[in-house]
């Protein structure tokens, strides 16, 4: 197995712990569990950048796990750093809050395409360096890339990013008001966009051709 370098920076992720970006990430939240009721089947990986635990959303069943990124890895339902020690293709679902903008992204979400099932889907909530936003996270050492870079990052891992699942949220300026459902103003805060793992068909065997058997003895 590849060795994983886990990118440790104290501070990235502590925008999200206070003030706007508290308030930003708790109504993310309520997006995110709303997405997850439409996913049941299967059980769901939560990644968040801040202690506060999302609530559970998949019928009060322990069909979720959910963990946050701190300097020295995860803790949560688990006390872990990447790779995670995690089985493949476990998840249906997979809520990625952020965490990818405090270093090791590319790490991070092959780690999330590998244990998540064929079918299934990832939400990845960014922010978004066009908005006017932009100006409230300055100097927080956070990683932000816009919607074209992830997408490119999605691919590297192997998943197929979605047109139909991606979106805008969050503020333009000032408050915090933030919708649940996607808005196409790329000059919103938070960029929302969706992934789903895909695997190739196999290709069937070719028919066999029918033919006689002319050798054969009539009787």
């Amino acid at each position: 197995m590849p060795a994983f370098e886990f990118s440790r920076q104290p501070d990235a992720l502590a925008w999200f712990d206070a003030g706007r970006g508290q308030a930003l990430l708790a109504a993310e939240t309520v997006a995110a569990g709303q997405w997850l009721t439409l996913r049941p089947a299967q059980p769901a990986l939560w990644l968040s950048p801040a202690p506060a635990r999302p609530p559970v959303v998949l019928h009060g069943f322990s069909r979720q796990l959910w963990l946050w990124r701190h300097p020295d890895g995860f803790s949560g339902d688990l006390r872990c750093e990447l790779p995670l020690p995690l089985p493949s293709e476990a998840f249906g679902s997979i809520v990625v809050q952020h965490v990818q903008e405090a270093g090791s992204a590319t790490d991070l979400l092959g780690e999330c395409a590998r244990v998540l099932a064929p079918g299934g889907r990832l939400r990845l909530y960014t922010l978004n360096p066009l908005s006017p936003y932009r100006w409230r996270w300055r100097g927080a050492a956070l990683r932000v890339r816009d919607a074209a870079s992830w997408q490119g990052a999605l691919r590297q891992v192997g998943l197929h990013p979605l047109a139909a699942g991606a979106g805008y949220q969050g503020p333009l300026l000032r408050g915090t008001a933030m919708a649940p459902h996607l808005s196409f103003n790329r000059f919103r805060a938070v960029c929302v966009l969706e992934a789903e793992k895909r695997v190739a068909a196999l290709i069937p065997p070719a028919p066999a051709r029918r033919r006689w058997n002319t050798g054969a003895a009539h009787a």
